[in-house]
């Protein structure tokens, strides 16, 4: 049996008579050689053969065999394929023409000769071959050695066509590239996560979760760069799990999610995972998208449609046509119209008709010049109720730069005008009496003035001021004091005309502007009304009280053209209104504006004075008239004006009073009164001295205090001291005037009542007070004394076991009538002459 050995990686044994059989009965009809027909040669190529026709049922194999030179001696279907001639034209001819190598055919040659010399396979390989037919193939081929006898015979050429693997491997090594470039450059974040677990992350991603290094990303999941929980409440550990169900069993899942960057910083992303399951791991190809821009973007859409749907203003939205797209519940609210009522329907048709059509064309004038208009209308509801309004337009622009919408907001201001008119309403009024005050009275005023002049009408201004008002507020209390003004102002609104103004001026002063009241005879009838209603009494709770006013009135164009004029020279009118008695009214003239200049100067030289001190005091003498001794002096104020020289009370008193004065003038009076005495006392002279008290200064809450420090700076004992008060400033200081008698008793001061007899008092008021000495007036002595009267008051006096003076005693027959009716002491002219006649 010969024997041939094939060398592939294993050695087999063939018997060569069997394979000749088989091939004889296989191959073609040829007749089977002899054993002494077979070389060594054929032997092989028997093998050879015999191995190709088994190999046919493998098609992806080529099959060749090689001689010595180079040259094919058998091939297969699949070479033929491979090389693109039919086996009769393929052997014979060298490999190289059929399979070439190319610039690897050197190498291919080499490999060829060394399996030739070492009768070792040849490695197996990749070869990128051109066929004889021009096709360029990628073959994996080996070389296998064939022996027999110990020598090699052939070399067969083993060639699988693997150009498809290799295209896709191009294919897929592109793609690769192509993902490698496109995963390092992406401008989106990509993370690819293996079993839920980041594994790769690009730079994008690492730009996005702002982490310094893959580390800080790689290992971890995603809910560890999340929220703990998402806006919505879900658990991020929870959430991000379905997330990842999702994307393997659809596979890709998309969605919005809320991250934490490595700083601690949210931001909102969208996600797409999209599942790879090679093998049996699970990989997902996760692309982050930061959104937080367009969250942003939608948050503020979102929140400008609810701004539009919630804003307390009413707006409406049209097309550049000014027809009506959309409008907010508060516009409905506002206006009664639904949104499915406007809508469609143009803004015109909805004007409350109160402004004209140039109104509306002068707002859409500068809409389209401006792209804005706001200013306060009137709009009309649903029920055709009218209301005020503010209204802002405004233009809305395109890209391009047309005006694509309109939109207006209406903010209805009902209240805030009835807020502000009430404001001004007080501003412009008497708080007590709700009557114009100033401001609006000069406003009246000049418009009352404007129309006198045109019309060349008279205009009268009244000026009131009520007597003795201030008496009523001290004794009986601001509140009944303000019950008065009320009821006083509504009783004057009832004497004018509705044109007229009724103003209060301030305090207890009025001022009445009669427009158009024809003449003086007119302003005089009405002024006259008004006194006769001034004095009808007031029934105020339990009080009835009466009162008066004095009225100035000045007239338009006489007495002044303008309202400064008007106002003081009636203000003037007043005032001598005043000092003809009261309770009358009293025309302006050029010589009353002489006195009241006279008594500002009056009362500007007296604030001088009493920084300059011109005051003095002179001190009359009072007379014991059963004796003749001096048991007493009353200091009477004197001015001594640089002008004028020495002025006496009645020159300048009232104005002082008038200008508050009375309260630092007396204080200077009690003060130095009290010094003089005690320097009498110093000099051995036991006399009391009397100071006249105004009864402004005693009616001051300070009185008592004032008074005792004038005894304490002076050194004065109290009993020296006597404090002379009329009936009407006892009468007139209310509740309090008792508590304070008795307070200047407890301070061992005396007091007396002045002009006793001219007053209001009576016996058992008298009994309540602690008086310690009447003084009866000087009218009882003039013009025939009145000894009857004179009687009266000292048997009254005695009854109170209190001492009788008599004033402005001036002849001796009014003494010895007082010495007979038992009066105490007397002053005036006579006790000074008998004082100085005195040795």
């Amino acid at each position: 049996m010969q024997k041939v050995r094939m060398e592939w990686g294993l050695s087999g044994t063939f018997d060569i008579t069997q394979t000749r059989k088989r091939m004889a009965g296989e191959k073609c009809g040829m007749r089977p050689p002899s054993p002494t027909d077979l070389t060594p040669v054929h032997a092989a190529l028997d093998l050879i053969a015999r191995m190709v026709g088994a190999l046919e049922l493998t098609p992806m194999v080529a099959i060749s065999s090689l001689d010595r030179d180079g040259k094919v001696t058998f091939c297969n279907s699949q070479f033929e394929r491979l090389a693109g001639l039919s086996m009769q034209q393929a052997i014979g001819r060298p490999l190289v023409e059929l399979l070439s190598r190319a610039e690897r055919q050197e190498e291919h040659d080499a490999m060829v000769e060394e399996v030739w010399r070492s009768g070792k396979p040849g490695p197996l390989g990749d070869w990128h071959v051109r066929s004889f037919s021009g096709r360029d193939l990628w073959l994996y081929s080996t070389k296998v050695p064939v022996w027999q006898d110990g020598a090699m015979a052939q070399i067969v050429c083993m060639d699988v066509d693997v150009t498809q693997r290799k295209d896709d491997e191009s294919a897929l090594r592109a793609v690769g590239e192509n993902f490698s470039l496109m995963f390092g450059r992406s401008s989106d974040a990509v993370l690819i996560m293996r079993d839920g677990t980041i594994a790769e992350a690009n730079p994008a991603a690492m730009r996005l979760f702002k982490c310094d290094a893959v580390t800080r990303l790689a290992g971890h999941r995603l809910h560890e760069f999340s929220p703990l929980r998402q806006p919505a409440g879900e658990l991020s550990e929870t959430a991000v799990v379905k997330r990842e169900e999702g994307a393997f069993s659809e596979g890709n899942n998309r969605f919005e999610w809320c991250f934490a960057d490595c700083e601690g910083k949210t931001f909102w992303a969208e996600v797409l995972m999209t599942a790879l399951q090679p093998g049996h791991s699970d990989l997902l190809y996760v692309v982050v998208r930061d959104i937080s821009d367009r969250r942003r973007t939608e948050h503020a859409v979102r929140l400008s449609a609810q701004v539009f749907e919630n804003s307390r203003d009413a707006i409406v939205l049209t097309d550049r046509s000014r027809h009506i797209i959309a409008s907010n519940r508060a516009y409905a609210q506002t206006t009664g119209f639904t949104a499915e009522e406007l809508l469609g329907q143009s803004i015109s048709l909805y004007r409350s008709g109160v402004q004209d059509e140039s109104f509306y064309r002068e707002v859409w004038s500068q809409v389209d010049a401006r792209d804005h208009w706001q200013g306060e209308t009137w709009s009309r509801r649903k029920n055709g109720e009218i209301f005020p309004c503010w209204v802002s337009v405004t233009a809305i622009r395109d890209q391009a730069g047309l005006v694509s919408n309109y939109m207006g907001s209406l903010s209805d201001i009902t209240e805030r005008k009835k807020s502000e008119e009430y404001t001004r309403h007080l501003a412009e009024h008497d708080f007590l009496t709700d009557l114009p005050n100033r401001v609006l009275l000069l406003d009246r005023l000049n418009l009352a003035l404007a129309a006198a002049r045109r019309s060349k009408t008279a205009l009268a201004v009244l000026f009131l001021d009520l007597d003795r008002f201030k008496m009523i507020n001290d004794t009986l209390g601001h509140a009944v004091g303000d019950r008065l003004l009320k009821e006083v102002a509504a009783r004057l609104l009832k004497c004018v005309r509705s044109v007229d103004t009724v103003s209060r001026h301030g305090g207890d002063e009025f001022v009445v502007v009669l427009a158009e009241v024809g003449g003086p005879e007119r302003a005089a009838h009405v002024a006259d009304t008004v006194l006769k209603a001034i004095t009808q009494e007031y029934v105020l709770g339990e009080h009835l009280l009466h009162i008066s006013t004095s009225i100035g009135i000045a007239m338009f164009p006489s007495d002044g053209a303008d309202i400064d004029s008007l106002v003081k020279h009636a203000d003037i009118a007043m005032y001598h209104a005043k000092q003809a008695g009261r309770d009358r009214y009293q025309f302006f003239g050029q010589e009353m504006n002489a006195r009241v200049v006279e008594h500002a100067s009056l009362e500007k030289g007296l604030r001088r004075a009493l920084d300059e001190g011109q005051f003095e005091l002179a001190y009359q003498p009072e007379v014991d008239i059963a004796s003749g001794e001096v048991v007493g002096m009353e200091a009477l104020l004197r001015w001594r004006r640089p002008e004028q020289g020495l002025l006496l009370p009645q020159q300048f008193l009232e104005v002082a009073q008038e200008a508050g004065l009375m309260l630092a003038i007396g204080g200077w009076v009690l003060r130095s009164a009290c010094s003089r005495a005690r320097g009498w006392q110093d000099e051995g002279r036991q006399l009391a001295v009397s100071v006249n008290i105004a009864i402004s200064q005693f009616m001051h809450k300070n009185f008592i205090d004032s008074v005792a420090d004038a005894l304490r700076g002076s050194g004065l004992a109290p009993q020296w001291l006597e404090l002379e008060l009329t009936e009407d400033t006892i009468m007139r200081s209310g509740p309090g005037v008792l508590e304070k008698l008795g307070a200047l008793r407890e301070l061992g001061v005396r007091v007396s009542i002045d002009d006793f007899g001219t007053g209001y008092s009576q016996l058992l008021q008298l009994k309540a007070f602690p008086i310690h000495k009447l003084k009866i007036a000087q009218s009882f002595l003039d013009n025939g004394t009145d000894a009857t009267a004179i009687r009266t008051i000292i048997a009254m006096a005695r009854s109170l076991d209190m001492t009788v003076i008599a004033e402005g005693v001036e002849t001796e027959d009014q003494l010895q009538l007082l010495r007979e009716l038992g009066c105490d002491q007397y002053q005036g002219q006579l006790a000074e002459s008998a004082v100085r006649s005195a040795p």
